[in-house]
């Protein structure tokens, strides 16, 4: 993604390309704010803050790096010092989470409301399951394994973003790997078939909890995607075990701002004076 056009532009005072830029990057940001934050709602405020923060702060960009990794770098610095999220106030621990998955395992089944597919409900489970995975390590090993699992950034262009040596990001990715994919083969049945804990099973007692509201879904939303899974999960499993748990979180359908947000952010440019 080269931005360096639109950025020289927005520098010397051009909003459309302020503009351009905003809606080139928003998506990345609010995908990692979610991540690191699990709730919608938490994720679009901290992407509003972080955005206002690259606007402010557009003329102190000098080309010694991507655009993109400036931009994670903000984004970063923002998401690991922001006030805690609503998920992150229950101090959600491995240990807590894997006795939590343990109880209300049902076989029943769920009556699902007219024009809801079934589907849909399965893949609301697997992702806030997997996105609460995240939220058990502490918040420099989860923006390492989001970074370098699940984005991808090479180690060099992570450490870059977390402001940190290369061998204290790999250390710090290793750990958080390690944590991940040893929790998903105890616990998950997704990725090892022999637990007992299946999103299927898991369903009625997230509704009863209040954690999945079939009337209003936070994660899923493409009906097509989650009714493909099944050949997906298929396929993560032939893989080695060390690999499952990253496939299946590469699975997870691309999110992006909710429809208000370019509204709102044109909004905020010209509250700004950008």
């Amino acid at each position: 993604m080269d931005l360096s056009l639109q950025v020289k532009q927005a520098q010397n005072g051009d909003r459309e390309a302020l503009e351009q830029i905003i809606k080139a990057i928003q998506d990345k940001i609010y995908g990692l704010a979610l991540r690191m934050l699990w709730h919608p709602e938490d994720a679009k405020d901290a992407t509003q803050e972080i955005l206002v923060r690259i606007i402010t702060h557009l003329g102190t960009f000098r080309g010694e790096s991507s655009f993109v990794t400036w931009v994670y770098r903000v984004a970063a610095n923002a998401l690991l010092t922001i006030r805690k999220s609503r998920m992150e106030e229950a101090g959600l621990t491995f240990q807590a989470f894997e006795q939590d998955l343990d109880q209300g395992i049902s076989d029943a089944r769920v009556a699902v409301s007219p024009g809801l597919d079934e589907a849909l409900l399965l893949e609301e489970v697997k992702i806030g399951c997997t996105q609460a995975m995240l939220l058990c390590l502490d918040r420099p090993h989860r923006l390492a394994y989001i970074l370098g699992e699940i984005f991808e950034l090479e180690g060099p262009e992570a450490a870059k973003v977390m402001g940190i040596a290369p061998a204290a990001f790999r250390k710090r990715l290793s750990r958080a790997r390690s944590e991940i994919v040893s929790f998903m083969q105890r616990k998950c049945g997704l990725v090892n078939p022999q637990n007992a804990c299946r999103c299927r099973r898991r369903v009625p007692q997230a509704i009863k909890l209040g954690r999945v509201n079939p009337e209003h879904l936070l994660f899923a939303g493409d009906a097509q995607k989650a009714q493909e899974f099944p050949q997906v999960l298929s396929t993560i499993r032939q893989l080695e075990q060390g690999q499952r748990a990253i496939a299946l979180y590469r699975s997870h359908p691309d999110v992006t701002v909710p429809k208000d947000f370019v509204t709102m952010i044109k909004s905020l440019i010209n509250q700004l004076g950008a």
